[in-house]
Parts: structure tokens; sequence; C-alpha cells
């Protein structure tokens, strides 16, 4: 049975997909985000080793407060480094009656094989993808988290195609991803999408300094402040966001 490395846990999550959710942070992340607020799970074997049994039965012990929207949500670190694992847990959470959401920030997409053919396998397990697009622009993309974008476009085009239900999320970055040239390209983006069910602004923050410190790593985005009202008013009107 498959082993997969999972940060930390939470067993009541609600900004994480729809309804009450357990949501399962997993580790290991190859995107280097200025704003990480979790840079403790970018190393995939600082985490604690699950079978797809246990974590599933450990989920399963919160069913009864999920309603008829909640379920499971699968976030990171970046869930697709541990696809695998990933989708032998959701083929037995929808055996098991369970809505799955996966929160991705699509940074392992390729259309190569082997890796495509067992994307599309995840896919047919999995009820609705949160897509972070952190930056529009490819060159502030590369700037803001030291990888490409365009693989992460084209599996947003893709899962366009396919019909496959997804959230659009957009961390709102003073000085950076909040100047109106992008949003507008973001929104123009967002509009050539035939899935997208909402778009969430999510306010940069700080909170995560602390870790950043405790790891003895330079935080980037030092003397950034978090965005206005206005701002953040500003971006969802351009978004169309919630």
């Amino acid at each position: 049975m498959l082993k997969g490395y999972v940060h930390s846990l939470e067993s009541f999550g609600s900004v994480d997909g729809p309804g009450v959710r357990y949501v399962i942070f997993l580790s290991g992340c190859a995107m280097r985000c200025q704003f990480c607020h979790n840079p403790d799970t970018w190393n995939m074997t600082d985490g604690k080793e699950y079978t797809t049994d246990q974590l599933l039965k450990t989920a399963l012990r919160f069913k009864s407060y999920w309603g008829d929207k909640g379920g499971i949500t699968v976030s990171g670190g970046e869930p697709l480094l541990q696809m695998d694992f990933l989708t032998e847990l959701f083929r037995k959470a929808k055996e098991a009656g369970v809505h799955t959401t996966l929160d991705t920030s699509g940074n392992p997409y390729t259309t190569k094989v082997p890796w495509h053919s067992k994307w599309l396998e995840l896919m047919k397990y999995t009820d609705l993808l949160l897509l972070d697009i952190k930056q529009i622009n490819e060159q502030e993309h590369v700037k803001l988290t030291g990888q490409t974008n365009t693989n992460i476009l084209a599996m947003a085009r893709e899962l366009s195609d396919m019909g496959k239900p997804v959230w659009i999320r957009h961390v709102l970055v003073p000085g950076g991803s909040d100047k109106d040239e992008y949003l507008h390209q973001l929104a123009d983006f967002i509009h050539t999408l035939k899935n997208v069910e909402r778009v969430e602004v999510l306010p940069y923050h700080t909170l995560g300094i602390f870790k950043w410190e405790k790891l003895g790593i330079p935080y980037p985005l030092e003397g950034v402040k978090p965005p206005t009202q206005e701002r953040i008013d500003n971006a969802r009107r351009i978004l169309g966001a919630i």
C-alpha cells in the first residue's frame, strides 16, 4: 500500500472548498513563493508517513459534520508531487461517497508521459480543484515563485476543456500582483475558461514570517504590508471575485 508524507491535518476547515472540510496538507513543494506562509512544507520528507487507509479512516471520523457540501480537501505544499498517493486516497474517498477537492498551484503539470496519464486518472476522482494562480505575467511569476507559469495556465485550459469545476485563487501582493494591469490580464484569462465556478482574492498577510525566521531563511518580502481594503475591493471587482 502506498504511503504519503503529511505535513498537518485540520479537522474543521471552512475556507478550502465548499462546506465543512477535513483538510490534509501534504509535504513537498518545488515553488518558492516569496509570500509563502508554510515554508515548513517545502521538504517532502519532513512530514509524517501515512497510508491512504490510515488517512481516510482518520478523516471519516468527522464525516457527520460535513453535511451535503463538505468533504476532504488535499492541500500542501503541492499535492501533485505525491500524485500516486493522492489518486489512491481520492479513489477510496469516492468509494466511501466523499466529495474530493484538490488545492494545487499546478506547478508539476506536464503533458509528458507517464505523468499526464496519471494526472488524467487522478482527475476521475477529483470533484473540484482550487487552482492558485499566483501571477499571470510570466516574468513576474518567475520572480515571485522561482518557476514558470506556462504549464500552470496550460493545466487551467485543459481543465476547462474537460469541464472540471475550478475555483481560481489569487494572492494579492502589494507592489506586485495587485497592479491593475496584471489583474486585468488575469481577468481576461479567466474569461477564456468555461469551468470557473468562483474566484477568490486572498490578501497577502505576514502571519508566516516567524516560520521563515525559525528556518533561518531570509524573508523576501520584508517590509511589505498587507493590502488595503480599497485594493482588495478593487481586485475583487476586476476579477469578478466573491
